[in-house]
């Protein structure tokens, strides 16, 4: 097992390696495996690659990420303009429904309303709308229509898991209450936590998922 201060230097490394990361106003502290990042970013999208670029190591137990986004004067782009740019990605991001996703913005901060079939979609209109150049901030308050019942969407995520190979599947507890699965449990990495929590996204019928799994 890595020492806090080997982990330190790997989240560095990480970062300054990652192309689609701004790493000059970021600061790293670990504490019993625990990554804490601070300071800021130039957008949202670089907080997201951020966010990824430390689910992606090894030995890590969790991370905090108290990321401010501060984007450069000349990144400022007007509200109106940031509006029409989220519509136009929306409309291009396959599996969306076309002119179901409502949107505002108020200094950068983008708020999502409508209506749409899975949190599956839900979720990938608020990645690709993060993904925005002049987005600071995502409220996401679209709905999910789910009909499904609690006991198929467990059995679809257990079969999905399984066909992974995950190998802490069977140790996992799945609670499903309309619609919304909460992950309990333990896993050996981020990367296995992220990839539980991904299947769970993409099952038929999941409105929301809340992941309590521990990296042990």
């Amino acid at each position: 097992m890595k020492s806090d201060e080997q982990l330190r230097q790997d989240a560095i490394d990480e970062l300054h390696w990652d192309p689609a990361v701004d790493p000059s106003q970021i600061e790293v502290a670990v504490h019993d495996r625990v990554v804490t990042l601070s300071g800021s970013v130039p957008s949202y999208a670089n907080k997201i690659a951020v966010e990824k670029a430390i689910q992606r190591m090894k030995d890590v137990k969790a991370f905090v990420i108290e990321l401010a986004v501060k984007a450069p004067p000349d990144g400022m782009r007007s509200d109106s303009l940031v509006a029409d740019s989220v519509l136009a990605v929306l409309g291009a991001t396959e599996g969306l429904p076309p002119h179901a996703i409502g949107v505002t913005v108020q200094r950068g901060c983008v708020t999502l309303t409508g209506e749409v079939d899975s949190g599956y979609q839900r979720r990938a209109a608020e990645i690709a709308a993060g993904r925005t150049r002049g987005v600071v901030g995502i409220v996401n308050k679209i709905r999910v229509r789910t009909e499904a019942d609690p006991a198929e969407i467990r059995a679809k995520i257990e079969a999905a898991l399984e066909r992974r190979a995950h190998a802490e599947a069977a140790k996992l507890e799945i609670d499903v209450r309309e619609g919304v699965v909460t992950l309990n449990g333990t896993v050996g990495s981020l990367a296995e936590r992220r990839a539980a929590e991904g299947v769970a996204w993409h099952t038929h019928g999941v409105r929301d998922v809340v992941n309590r799994l521990i990296v042990a």
